[in-house]
């Protein structure tokens, strides 16, 4: 039980925090096992949660065993019935959000461990291991070697997403791009039309954009067929921005975009930069595969790799579609110069003996804030149980379930693919019908993601493709198919609810 003395804080003490964690992991396994039980998709109106809530913080704390009773109550009655459920086997929205057994150890031991991993020194096994791991995932991935840790400039480190990855690999680019090019000339941007939002505030986070309505210095570039970016357009928009005198900085390439799965082509965006004189003066180019970058761990999906010698960063999420919690974001890069240029800050408490000496890492020059958690023991646990063999199978399970998906759809006539399966995304939605007009087609597929969500036994998003050349813009259904205990099963049955559904 709690320790009582006199006038001392109520810590738990060691057996009865034991007791309480084997009860916490023992409810989160029984969670797991009960998923199917829950409507996918929370059946809560806005401020239902917060009502079940006292309005007032407690004055006396729990009472041992028996007030934690309480808290195991709360998590069934207001925790779970406004919770959308993630981690359900039919939960196909979005993009993942993987968790595994391994991976949930590995948070609780960096939560026990309480390190505070800034510095080599506050931390030499948070930051060895952290780098040990990283290579190993340049090396699971396919990735260059010169990314590695080992190398004489690269690197890698973990960030807490992809979002912040891109906003450090901008401030870098901004550093670089300055000392290599000095001068007033405003910066700029660019980006497919396609890719994510977090390019924009990155730029507005640095000052290079002014707000998010700023098209000077963040070029959207338009896309080919296949919704990538179109190289010939980039070239005409960086020549274009030369000839204003404004410089060309930071470009932003994505494998696996989040309305379509579209992959931009690393190789002939390298050649623009270099034919462009972007590459020689210290423009950067940044690659964000958040999504799709998990897959590279099986050799037969790295087609998206080609052209990687031009490429200066590269992150992917491990917390979407490789079995580790959120929040890691592996990120790498081959200039972890440019990043000590931009990022490294030495106040006087922080100074020792072994960063004076230059033969550490402190990943507190790798990243926005100065604290960091250990996050690389999730990942680690994660590499270790499933290794490269079974990391492979479940991509690969995955990218079988959405090529079943795209057969039946196929076979279907009341649905159409919007585009190509890309990995295990696939974008469909119900056919036009004659001389139906496109807005009509959209809401009858607005209005089909609105019952089949409704339903509970299933979780679908949407994105809105643009148009290209005749081709309208169209609401399409995204099918994400990546959940850590999703089977065929699942996606059958979502797949039957789609047509019961259809043909109502």
């Amino acid at each position: 039980m709690s320790e009582k003395q006199e006038g001392a804080v109520p810590h738990l003490a060691a057996e009865e925090f034991r007791q309480l964690g084997y009860r916490m992991v023992d409810w989160i396994a029984g969670y797991w096992d009960r998923l199917e039980s829950f409507p996918v998709r929370a059946p809560v109106a806005p401020g239902d949660v917060a009502a079940r809530l006292p309005p007032h913080p407690p004055e006396q704390g729990l009472d041992g065993e028996k007030g934690w009773e309480a808290v195991f109550q709360d998590l069934e009655q207001v925790v779970l019935p406004g919770t959308t459920h993630w981690q359900s086997p039919s939960f196909f929205g979005y993009f993942p959000a993987n968790v595994s057994g391994p991976a949930v150890l590995g948070e609780l031991l960096s939560a026990g461990l309480g390190v505070q991993g800034m510095l080599w020194s506050t931390g030499p096994a948070c930051t060895e291991l952290e780098a040990r791991v990283m290579d190993w995932l340049v090396e699971l991935l396919g990735l260059p070697a010169s990314f590695l840790s080992t190398s004489p400039t690269g690197g890698g480190v973990i960030q807490g997403s992809a979002s912040e990855a891109t906003l450090v690999a901008m401030v870098a680019a901004r550093a670089r791009i300055r000392r290599m090019s000095p001068g007033d000339a405003p910066l700029v941007a660019y980006a497919s039309t396609q890719v994510h939002s977090s390019l924009l505030k990155a730029a507005m986070l640095c000052g290079v954009a002014r707000d998010a309505s700023d098209t000077t210095h963040v070029r959207t570039i338009a896309t080919d067929a296949t919704y990538g970016l179109n190289p010939e357009a980039l070239e005409r928009a960086i020549t274009e921005d030369l000839a204003a005198g404004k410089r060309p900085f930071f470009v932003c390439a994505t494998l696996g975009t989040t309305s379509s799965g579209a992959v931009d082509r690393l190789g002939p965006i390298g050649e623009v930069l270099a034919r462009t004189g972007v590459t020689a003066s210290g423009g950067w180019l940044h690659v964000d595969a958040a999504w799709a970058g998990a897959a590279l761990v099986c050799p037969e999906f790295r087609e998206g790799l080609a052209g990687m010698e031009a490429v200066d960063s590269f992150c992917f999420d491990p917390h979407k579609w490789l079995l580790t919690n959120f929040d890691c974001d592996a990120f790498f890069t081959r200039d972890r110069g440019a990043l000590l240029e931009a990022l490294s800050v030495m106040p006087e408490y922080l100074r020792n003996t072994a960063s004076a000496s230059g033969s550490v890492t402190d990943y507190r020059d790798w990243q926005v804030p100065l604290g960091r958690r250990f996050r690389a023991l999730k990942l680690w646990l994660v590499l270790r149980h499933y290794g490269r063999q079974g990391l492979q199978a479940y991509i690969r399970e995955h990218v079988r379930l959405a090529q079943r998906f795209v057969g039946w759809v196929a076979q279907d006539a009341r649905f159409e693919l919007a585009v190509p399966r890309s990995l295990a995304l696939v974008c469909f939605r119900l056919a036009a019908r004659p001389a139906e007009a496109s807005a009509a087609t959209d809401a009858r597929n607005r209005a089909l993601l609105e019952r089949l969500n409704a339903t509970g036994e299933v979780f679908l998003s949407h994105t809105v493709l643009p148009g290209v050349g005749e081709r309208p813009t169209r609401y399409v259904l995204r099918m994400a198919i990546g959940g850590t205990r999703t089977q065929e099963g699942h996606v059958r049955a979502c797949w039957e609810l789609l047509q019961r559904l259809a043909s109502e």
